[in-house]
């Protein structure tokens, strides 16, 4: 059993260019775009005010520096992958190449999850701004509709969550230059919010609300830093692109960096406005940002506010499940899952029967799973993508250092090395029933590979025939 097997950079740049790809339409600024959306979202408008109350209080802009830097580090891995080897499956792809089969299974597993996940907790959170509008025209949903399962709340699912989701899966099927289209004018206008909160917010910040600066210590930043940790995860989403992208070599460090640029900028601005208008114990609101500016008397710019959020958060459902689909597209075009999700339609050019499976599988987890257990599970599956990717480039430039590649990670080794650290450190300071999530979906992860994938792959046909020939030669 040949656990291990690769498929070559060759091979998967081929593969790339068959009449089964997918249509390269999308430039830097599209990338760029794709990158904030699916940043800038649920981490900044959801997740600030629980990570302040419960774990950093207003050390909390001292998190986001923390989970920036772990960011940036595997940013430049990932860099230097999707300009080298520009084909979907993201950290998957990579892997195949890099370390063989059975890994390049896991960590497409572990894909799975945090596209997943991630694109259930942020249509969690985008129903949660979406009803808080509606209040404001005084339309209420039935209590029951309103939230994932909670008896001691009286709500059993999250309706909106779920349509949100369909109707964001249904564009994806369109085709990608019409969805980055859409993405780049709501990322625009979700900009322009988050910089309407900065101008109007920072006369209202009082210097007390920053004292006591660290109440929960220096355990409290690293465990809000694994929590906001979530905010970051977008740019990784990028690299999903890398097949429909007219000039990969060029335009994916430009789309991954800036974009991470830009957003850890933003998330600094905002965390230290935020818990210098609210005393950081009161932030423990679905809706943070909106309620900071509520509670000095500014329901104008709130109003504003959610609906920056509710586009804001729709960009960033947009580009998760499009990575989720473009990673079951990848998986399965190598025959790790059943062909039918990597069929292309002709017409749109989109996996459309992968995409819907993906979106119908996601819409159920947003409805019913409570939105806190998605994030930490999303977490974990993303650390552990960022540190495998950081090993392969250190992999990569020992067994092919000859290969071309349009970008360079400077400093091989200790910049991977930093990452693969960094990353590490956030997960020890994740719950101990994440790990034990994540163990879980590991060990289905192996039944499946092994059951199915190890025999239907690829590369497993492949070894197949050559076997065969062998035995009519001999």
């Amino acid at each position: 059993m040949n656990l291990f097997r690769k498929k070559s950079i060759s091979t998967l740049l081929t593969q790339s260019k068959s009449k089964n790809s997918l249509n390269k339409a999308l430039g830097p600024f599209d990338l760029t775009m794709l990158g904030v959306g699916a940043i800038i979202g649920t981490g900044i408008f959801v997740l600030t005010g629980v990570a302040a109350a419960k774990h950093a209080g207003p050390a909390l802009i001292l998190s986001f520096i923390l989970s920036g830097l772990a960011c940036v580090f595997a940013a430049l891995c990932y860099s230097e992958f999707a300009s080298t080897v520009p084909v979907s499956g993201s950290a998957y792809t990579y892997s195949y190449a890099t370390f063989g089969e059975l890994i390049a299974w896991i960590l497409g597993w572990d894909l799975i999850l945090e596209y997943g996940l991630a694109s259930s907790a942020v249509a969690s959170g985008w129903s949660g701004y979406f009803q808080g509008l509606l209040s404001g025209f005084g339309i209420h949903l039935p209590t029951a509709l309103t939230s994932a399962y909670n008896p001691v709340k009286g709500t059993f699912v999250d309706v909106p969550a779920i349509l949100i989701v369909l109707l964001i899966t249904f564009l994806l099927t369109r085709g990608v230059r019409e969805s980055a289209r859409l993405n780049s004018i709501m990322v625009i206008i979700k900009i322009a919010v988050v910089l309407l909160f900065i101008v109007v917010g920072v006369k209202f910040v009082k210097p007390v609300n920053w004292s006591p600066f660290m109440p929960f210590g220096f355990h409290g930043i690293a465990t809000g830093a694994a929590t906001v940790f979530f905010a970051y995860i977008g740019f990784d989403a990028v690299s999903t692109a890398a097949e429909e992208v007219k000039n990969p070599q060029r335009s994916m460090p430009i789309g991954i960096i800036g974009s991470l640029a830009i957003c850890t900028v933003l998330y600094i601005a905002v965390s230290a406005i935020l818990t210098g208008i609210v005393p950081y114990h009161m932030l423990d609101v679905k809706n943070p940002v909106a309620f900071a500016l509520q509670y000095v008397h500014q329901d104008w710019v709130a109003g504003f506010i959610s609906l920056g959020a509710i586009l804001g958060i729709t960009t960033v459902l947009l580009v998760m499940i499009y990575g989720q689909s473009r990673l079951v597209y990848a998986i399965s075009r190598d025959g790790l899952l059943p062909k039918v999700l990597s069929s292309v339609n002709a017409k749109t050019k989109t996996p459309a029967v992968g995409t819907w499976i993906t979106g119908i599988i996601v819409s159920l987890f947003a409805g019913f799973v409570p939105l806190d257990k998605l994030a930490d599970l999303t977490n974990f599956g993303t650390l552990f993508a960022f540190m495998t990717v950081s090993v392969g480039i250190i992999v990569l430039r020992k067994t092919q250092p000859d290969l071309q590649r349009a970008f360079k990670v400077p400093f091989v080794p200790v910049i991977p090395i930093l990452s693969i650290l960094f990353c590490a450190y956030l997960l020890l300071n994740l719950p101990s029933t994440t790990w034990i999530g994540f163990c879980v979906w590991f060990v289905l992860g192996l039944i499946v590979y092994f059951t199915y994938g190890h025999k239907n792959s690829e590369l497993a046909q492949q070894d197949l025939q050559a076997h065969a020939v062998n035995e009519k030669v001999s």
